[in-house]
């Protein structure tokens, strides 16, 4: 979905400044994108290709834990 800085930073544990620099590295290299609506700034994964490649990452590390 779409989080704001400000949620990705809750839900991580870190600080808006720190979630703030990688998501511009990870747009700069197309693996999110941000919707701006007013003031606000709304952050998702590019494409379902990210998506998948992000669950299949998880999952490898799921298994072998």
């Amino acid at each position: 979905g779409e989080l704001m800085v400000g949620d990705i930073a809750i839900l991580l544990s870190l600080s808006h400044p720190v979630v703030s620099h990688h998501l511009r590295m990870l747009r700069n290299l197309k693996l999110v994108r941000v919707k701006r609506e007013g003031r606000s700034a709304y952050y998702s994964l590019d494409d379902i290709h990210i998506e998948r490649l992000l669950n299949e990452g998880i999952k490898h590390v799921e298994d072998l834990m």
